[in-house]
């Protein structure tokens, strides 16, 4: 399926290019080491000055993690460029492009990237997506990072909480801003013992740029905003608030109720 120009999911002119939302939740664990290419602030740059170039491009090919659903997702509907605004918020917060991406692709996608490194364990793996899992964030953080499979370990259990959890793209909303940063309500991740859930809203401080330097201005008490690791990600509008909820709770219930929940960390780990 091919989509045009002017449709639900952002794809007119006036909308920020692709390549530079994907800097806005690219950085924060990038900023951090744990993904993507060596040069943090060459990333920060790109985002804080609105300049999209080659070079830009390669910076995103880099994250090993992200780069390959892009590529699942424009493959699978017809966009010839991984790092269109659609795709890039199909994968960050969720759109309907992902209900077009049927459970065969996301598996291919899946043995072609783990079946050497996982052997006979693959199986574990696939569960996610023969679930009804989806190329969205919250599937590589519950379905294939190990961290799911660590909350039974006593010893490690709020240390995985906590990742998962900053790992994950979460939204909030914003009490104040005072300069770099913010004070935003979200509902934080929760473990019983048995199954990962959101807990009541709390208040957390967020980073919204260092020394002035960031990707969002204006922002007011009462807007909806995305968080990803420390940073405050982007604005939210109703329909992008209620697909990252949408998606997100989607991806829990898979984790809680339809997969093995050590074979991650037992593969992966």
């Amino acid at each position: 399926m091919v989509l045009s120009a002017h449709d639900e999911h952002g794809g007119t002119s006036d909308r920020l290019p692709g390549a530079l939302l994907f800097v806005r939740y690219a950085f924060p664990p990038n900023e951090l080491g744990y993904c993507g290419p060596s040069d943090s602030q060459e990333l920060l740059g790109y985002g804080t000055n609105g300049v999209v170039d080659r070079g830009l491009g390669a910076l995103a090919r880099q994250f090993d993690g992200a780069w390959p659903y892009l590529e699942l997702i424009a493959g699978a509907v017809g966009i010839s460029d991984p790092l269109d605004h659609r795709v890039v918020e199909a994968y960050w917060v969720g759109n309907s492009l992902l209900d077009q991406i049927g459970t065969t692709a996301l598996g291919d996608s899946m043995e072609q990237r783990f079946r050497r490194r996982t052997g006979s364990q693959f199986s574990l793996l696939a569960e996610g997506a023969i679930a009804g899992g989806v190329p969205h964030h919250s599937f590589h953080v519950f379905g294939v990072y190990p961290w799911v499979g660590m909350l039974g370990d006593g010893r490690k259990s709020d240390t995985a909480l906590t990742v998962l959890d900053r790992c994950r793209i979460r939204w909030g909303q914003v009490d104040s801003v005072d300069g770099d940063k913010v004070l935003v309500r979200s509902q934080p991740l929760t473990w019983d013992g048995r199954t990962l859930g959101l807990g009541e809203p709390v208040a957390e401080t967020a980073t919204l740029s260092v020394g002035g330097d960031g990707f969002l201005t204006g922002l007011a008490p009462g807007d909806w905003v995305s968080l990803h690791w420390d940073w405050v990600c982007d604005r939210l509008d109703s329909r992008q608030l209620a697909n990252l909820r949408r998606y997100s709770r989607h991806q829990l219930e898979i984790t809680n109720h339809k997969v093995a929940r050590p074979g991650p960390a037992a593969m992966l780990g």
